[in-house]
């Protein structure tokens, strides 16, 4: 099962490889999205500094949503779906390779370039770990409930607005709590909180979304 599991990480980082428009499409609109707040605010650092986490947990939420739509739709249209539900690997598992690979092309280059992109808002240093540390922890849970979302849309009409509609209201909890482990931070307050937080939504969401994702796709292929 392990061996299927590699196998399926394997294909999508290199499909990604060969294909790099999608990932390099999502950390450019990360950096112009980030980039264009401290523009449009004004040269105020507190305010920057304040407004910081918020924005760039949003402009990585929305920029790990980008290739979300294509997550399983290539492989319905091509039939390679049809061969994984008659694998002898089981689906959920699967699933998440197609998430972690999905993880490794959009969220890892977001929570390592979001220090260089934290510079503009006159972060701390410590503030600036702490905001990549809360991307590291969250971005997975994004890929993780993304996958559900794709699954229940694979094959629709329209599926990158659906998607939005489905993910973004279940994945408010972590943006909530990544952004107030920056401003904790910021105050001298104590931050493992909310990465316990943080820590135990991407427990559940390794636990319960690879079925729940699998599950969505046997119904859609019936």
């Amino acid at each position: 099962m392990l061996g299927g599991l590699a196998c399926l990480l394997g294909r999508d980082l290199r499909l990604a490889w060969r294909r790099p428009a999608d990932p390099l499409a999502a950390l450019l609109f990360f950096v112009i999205v980030v980039s264009l707040f401290p523009l449009g605010i004004g040269p105020e650092p507190e305010l920057l500094r304040r407004m910081a986490p918020g924005i760039v947990w949003v402009a990585a939420l929305l920029a790990s949503m980008l290739s979300l739509a294509r997550l399983f739709a290539d492989d319905l249209q091509d039939g390679t779906l049809e061969s994984q539900l008659l694998s002898c690997t089981p689906l959920s598992l699967l699933v998440l390779g197609k998430a972690l690979a999905h993880w490794l092309c959009s969220g890892l280059p977001l929570a390592l370039v979001s220090p260089l992109l934290a510079l503009q808002f006159g972060l701390a240093p410590d503030a600036m770990a702490v905001l990549a540390a809360s991307l590291l922890l969250g971005t997975p849970v994004l890929s993780l409930v993304g996958a559900i979302g794709a699954a229940l849309t694979v094959g629709v009409r329209g599926a990158g607005v659906l998607l939005s509609l489905l993910v973004l209201p279940l994945v408010v909890p972590v943006l909530i709590f990544g952004a107030n482990a920056v401003d904790a931070s910021n105050a001298g307050m104590g931050v493992a909180g909310h990465f316990s937080l943080l820590g135990a939504m991407l427990v559940l969401a390794l636990a319960g979304a690879p079925p729940a994702a699998a599950l969505a796709l046997r119904i859609a292929l019936e």
